[in-house]
């Protein structure tokens, strides 16, 4: 249960970072901070800071089933991302992306993002974790009601921020 909770709150974080949750329009995002086990988006542990960031966000519902479809886009927080082993960082100024996000009955969807988008992948995604990583161009992914990402497709060029901070 620690694990799942865990993971909810990073991708929460990781959310807030993009620019890709539901933030009152328009907005900022507050700054920001958590650290997540060796083993879960990287083989070490890894701090993430965010500072900065604004979007917009729309949604549009069905008067019988709810929320439908979301769409975000704005500018995401600068990040820096650090190995807390090593204290070697990498870092990122906010950019633009783009999010749409068909919503599924189960509280999960079908996510196509554009722009600069980091993606923090576990063991129980699909592809299977841990890795982290910047896709600049779009990337498609669904999401389960426990926040579980399967890639489904992505164009464009990737980072892998891991890999960076070895």
């Amino acid at each position: 249960m620690a694990q799942k909770n865990g993971r909810r709150i990073a991708a929460i974080a990781a959310a807030v970072a993009l620019g890709i949750v539901a933030i009152p329009s328009p907005a900022s995002a507050a700054d920001f901070e958590f650290v997540v086990p060796a083993g879960q988006v990287c083989s070490f542990e890894l701090k993430v800071t965010g500072t900065g960031g604004s979007a917009v966000e729309r949604e549009f519902t069905n008067p019988k089933t709810g929320t439908v479809r979301t769409l975000t886009a704005g500018r995401g927080s600068d990040l820096t991302f650090t190995n807390t082993s090593t204290g070697a960082t990498f870092s990122l100024k906010g950019n633009g992306s783009v999010s749409s996000t068909i919503v599924g009955p189960d509280g999960g969807g079908t996510v196509r993002s554009t722009g600069h988008n980091v993606i923090l992948m576990f063991p129980t995604d699909v592809p299977a974790g841990p890795s982290t990583t910047l896709y600049v161009g779009q990337v498609v992914y669904e999401t389960d009601a426990q926040s579980n990402f399967t890639i489904l497709s992505s164009s464009g060029r990737t980072t892998d921020i891991c890999g960076q901070l070895s």
